[in-house]
């Protein structure tokens, strides 16, 4: 019953916060945001894609998987030397975080797996957090990869537990959680957020929100994606969510998740300078850099850059 409770409590907190006046809303997110983090420092990461394509879920959104013509060519996975490169480059840009995505529905047990961790290995030995995202995972697999210097495991929920099976039913919302506490468990950090514009309402994500603020330990990233329609998946003629949305989604989650590294991710492209600068304003503090994230757009790198200086933020060291 304390338990309903709390969960109630806390579905109520989220809610009033969101609907708040967006002054008050930004002035709040910015106490908190002061108070918890420098306001003027954003973090760049670099997301690789190690092994791209042919995988066997039915995500709506994705161009990777097998199920859907979105003319995404498949790539094994790639030489360790290839990836070191892209780490070396990544980090000389500026980036802190060197992110390596593998498009599997779960880490497989077996040499690749082995190669996967000597990369985590190479990567913090260049003194940047290695992060992986490969799908689900085991105990075993997420005590291996802590073992390795693993710094941080990208397991998204997407959305609410209510619209997942909307979007995807080839997988559980449950085992998202599971892969979740299995690295909480190895002690790694945790990077979970979502997807914006699948179809979704308001209240799915608030109700993800509530799910991320719920864990203990709450997630040490949270990225923010706006979905990036690809031609040839059920989700392509999408209806564009509002810039106020997701402004006003960013500030919740900085008041909700405080001490997290709030990411905008995909679909930045898209967004006009003034926006990104409002979603600083409202609490974001990292962001995706480079030309790709996976197979999505980003801005460039020399063009985030321009936007850092213009707005006379610093890029975290």
């Amino acid at each position: 019953m304390e338990t309903l409770t709390l969960k109630k409590n806390l579905q109520e907190k989220i809610k009033k916060t969101y609907q708040l006046p967006l002054p008050e809303l930004i002035f709040q997110a910015q106490e908190i945001h002061r108070q918890n983090n420098n306001a003027n420092e954003v973090q760049f990461c670099t997301l690789s894609s190690i092994k791209t394509g042919a995988c066997v879920e039915d995500c709506k959104y994705c161009s990777q998987s097998a199920r859907y013509n979105t003319g995404l060519k498949y790539e094994p996975l790639s030489d360790e030397a290839k990836v070191m490169d892209e780490a070396r480059a990544a980090k000389a840009n500026g980036s802190t975080r060197f992110c390596m995505g593998a498009a599997w529905r779960e880490a497989p047990d077996n040499e690749q797996f082995d190669q996967v961790l000597s990369m985590v290995k190479q990567v913090k030995a260049m003194e940047m957090e290695p992060c992986v995202t490969l799908g689900m995972l085991t105990k075993d697999q997420a005590t291996k990869l802590k073992e390795a210097g693993l710094h941080s495991y990208n397991h998204n929920l997407d959305t609410s537990e209510k619209f997942y099976s909307e979007v995807i039913t080839t997988r559980t919302y449950q085992d998202r959680l599971n892969t979740i506490k299995n690295v909480q468990d190895a002690g790694v950090e945790v990077c979970s957020g979502g997807i914006l514009g699948m179809g979704e309402g308001i209240e799915d994500r608030l109700s993800m929100l509530e799910t991320l603020a719920s864990m203990d330990p709450q997630p040490a990233s949270v990225p923010i994606n706006v979905l990036v329609p690809i031609p040839g998946t059920p989700l392509e003629a999408a209806d564009p969510i509002e810039d106020i949305e997701l402004i006003r989604l960013i500030a919740t989650t900085r008041i909700m998740i405080p001490n997290a590294r709030v990411r905008l991710s995909a679909g930045r492209h898209a967004m006009s300078e003034t926006l990104q600068a409002f979603c600083f304003i409202a609490g974001a503090n990292s962001i995706h850099t480079g030309e790709k994230l996976l197979t999505t757009p980003l801005q460039g790198k020399d063009k985030d850059r321009s936007m850092i200086e213009k707005l006379g933020m610093s890029i975290m060291s």
